[in-house]
């Protein structure tokens, strides 16, 4: 159930209306019941050859209430918190409630687990606010600078946006927390051409305060760089050769295991590593670390979305699987405790999510790697991956760089890259490159004898 937000309502009064939802949900029946709010402003800008093309004001107070009668459950949300609509609310929820299926696993956190406050201050939140009038200034200032890098032909547009957020959350059996975020970002798109032949470029980023983010003229320019690098690309045929994935493309190879650990998958035996706890994933060396309290990280969270304490883990250490991720619902499936990474929006149970994710780096950067690699492909850009989640069998189309005796040769692109991820992970070697640019960071990788398809 969605409706329009008809009247604002104060901030300062949300914990109170959590908290008499939650007790009306129980007066109407329910066994047990939680209230979640998001409280979101924000703005953003797109230019494109210096003119305005779009402008987007968003700010929106939402609610969404979840109740349990026995082991069965329902959740419901509203973008009007009149008094009318969260009695409707109320009684819709629990009426769904005592219709749904039973399930055995549901329920709530046990409160040994829970977060409990003073909750530690991880400065996520930056007052400042950006105007329409600044954000199209510094968009067209990206496109401009984009733009002046030779063989950029033309512009995709530039971006530029500011949000601030706050999360509210209340059980009927003990838990309130909340904790507010900002997040600014900027970025640019162009495309470079060449004897005909045209590639795209691009470059954006995001930090939570404002004075972390990069400035327009070093986006646009990164931007424009990687476009016309990769202008003049060649194909390349099959063969089989070291791949090293540079640092913003190697999470992608890594994420496939974080999916293969989460609870769920574990719970119905679709992951290709359910029998791979305590035992060796990754090469030695590579510890996995979630941190949940790096401050302005983009994936930073005093508490998880059920209310459980988060603590900074190593998911693989020296590369042994050391955990599972949990909520409570996959951890009661489990027979274990939930793990605090338990994710969800306003209506529907919760899912399963990380906080801030990277890899501990090695010893030797990019070139370093080359250097040792000799001869094969440096990727830059990955599309389209497929995945067999009870195998681990994996292919991606990829674009990039052939280099040869540790230099890059020339562009590549219509290349497939493919192999089982069992097998790579175990050979995979990292980079010293590592960079905090979001909440998943990973330094170059390199993998021996990986099977690439070409021309």
């Amino acid at each position: 159930m969605t409706d329009t937000l008809d009247a604002p309502v104060s901030t300062d009064l949300l914990p109170d209306l959590l908290n008499d939802i939650v007790q009306a949900a129980l007066r109407a029946g329910a066994d047990a019941a939680e209230a979640v709010s998001a409280d979101r402003r924000s703005l953003s800008v797109g230019v494109r050859n210096g003119k305005l093309e779009d402008v987007e004001r968003e700010e929106s107070r939402d609610l969404g209430l979840r109740v349990f009668v026995g082991q069965r459950q329902a959740s419901v949300s509203a973008s009007d918190l009149s008094p009318e609509t969260r009695t409707r609310l109320v009684e819709r929820a629990v009426a769904m409630a005592r219709l749904a299926p039973e399930d055995p696993h549901a329920g709530f956190a046990p409160e040994d687990r829970l977060a409990r406050g003073p909750f530690v201050d991880l400065d996520l939140f930056d007052p400042s606010e950006r105007t329409a009038l600044i954000l199209e200034q510094v968009s067209a200032e990206a496109e401009t600078a984009a733009l002046a890098v030779e063989g950029v032909a033309r512009s995709e547009g530039g971006h530029a946006s500011w949000s601030s957020s706050q999360w509210r959350l209340v059980t009927s059996h003990g838990f309130e927390g909340d904790y507010r975020g900002s997040a600014f970002s900027l970025g640019v798109g162009v495309i470079a051409e060449k004897d005909g032949a045209m590639e795209r470029g691009g470059e954006s980023r995001s930090t939570r305060h404002l004075v972390d983010l990069p400035g327009a003229e070093i986006i646009g320019r990164t931007a424009g760089e990687r476009a016309v690098a990769r202008t003049g690309a060649r194909k390349i045929a099959s063969t089989t050769a070291p791949v090293i994935f540079d640092n913003r493309m190697a999470g992608q190879i890594v994420s496939p295991a974080i999916g293969a650990i989460s609870g769920p998958s574990i719970a119905r035996g679709t992951s290709f590593l359910k029998d791979r706890m305590g035992q060796r994933v990754f090469a030695e060396g590579v510890t996995l670390i979630d941190d949940p309290f790096r401050p302005r990280g983009l994936g930073s969270t005093p508490f998880d979305d059920e209310g459980v304490a988060v603590e900074r883990r190593a998911l693989f250490d020296d590369g042994v699987l050391t955990t599972w991720l949990l909520n409570c619902a996959s951890a009661r499936q489990l027979g274990l405790q939930s793990t605090g990474h338990a994710s969800r929006g306003l209506a529907g149970p919760p899912g399963v999510g990380t906080h801030n994710l990277h890899m501990e780096p090695g010893d030797r950067d990019l070139a370093g790697l080359m250097a040792d690699a000799g001869t094969g492909l440096l990727v830059t850009s990955m599309f389209g991956p497929s995945l067999n989640g009870n195998t681990g069998d994996w292919s991606a189309g990829v674009s990039g760089f052939w280099f040869e005796n540790g230099e890059i040769a020339y562009p590549v692109n219509e290349v497939t890259v493919a192999g089982k991820l069992p097998e790579l992970y175990l050979r995979l070697q990292r980079g010293s490159d590592l960079e905090f640019r979001g909440g998943f960071n990973v330094p170059s990788l390199m993998f021996d004898a990986v099977a690439i398809a070409g021309k």
